[in-house]
């Protein structure tokens, strides 16, 4: 069984929890995962360390993530196509490696 509840933190960083009495009495695990900031999203930003802010993936990985999340936020176009065949065709035109 998982309850959640997002808070505030005080500055004093001290909370008082009342557990629900769906919880079961004896050993329990508590989590505190920072929530994003409003309209950030978290798994969009997992690619960076939590301590360092350090990319977590190689350069060009992180330029994927980075473009995706541009896409997102509206900022470059998004690339439309009207068939598989037309992706395709798209993907192949891209490669570096040919």
């Amino acid at each position: 069984m998982t309850i959640e509840q997002t808070v505030e933190v005080p500055a004093s960083h001290r909370l008082t929890i009342d557990v629900p009495r769906e919880i079961p009495v004896g050993r329990t695990i508590i989590a505190f995962t920072p929530a994003a900031v409003i309209g950030e999203c978290p798994i969009c930003t997992a690619h960076r360390d939590p301590v360092t802010g350090n990319p977590r993936y190689n350069a060009e990985t992180v330029a994927a993530i980075e473009e995706g999340m541009a896409i997102s936020r509206g900022e470059i176009p998004a690339k439309r196509f009207n068939s598989l065949k037309e992706m395709i065709e798209d993907l192949e035109r891209d490669d570096p490696d040919d």
